[in-house]
């Protein structure tokens, strides 16, 4: 079993494979982290700009569809990421258990 590890630990397919999924989660992670600390430094050293109401009158201020707003762009990225996991990581491990004499990605057989 450790053969068969190490065989699909040293085929250059697993380290590209490697590779781009890690590329791809530290970029949808920065992004997430650069909206979520964008909205907390401008609530902390411009509130006003947030604080303003949508419209006259309104009640509502664009901090809260600002917020909702980041909230649902950690959706949309996840969709993403499952999206190129299906579309790309996933035949990636398939190719590489057929390659390497191993069963089904969730470790059956």
């Amino acid at each position: 079993m450790h053969d068969q590890y190490r065989s699909i630990q040293d085929d250059p397919l697993f380290a590209d494979l490697e590779r781009q999924r890690g590329a791809y989660g530290w970029l949808l992670t920065v992004v997430v982290l650069l909206a979520y600390f964008s909205f907390i430094l401008t609530v902390a050293f411009a509130p006003e700009s947030l604080a303003r109401p949508i419209r006259e009158g309104s009640s509502i201020s664009w901090g809260i569809p600002v917020g909702l707003l980041i909230i649902v762009l950690s959706f949309l990225l996840t969709g993403l990421y499952v999206h190129r996991a299906n579309v790309a990581f996933d035949p990636m491990v398939r190719r590489l258990l057929e390659k390497h004499g191993g069963g089904e990605p969730d470790g059956s057989r």
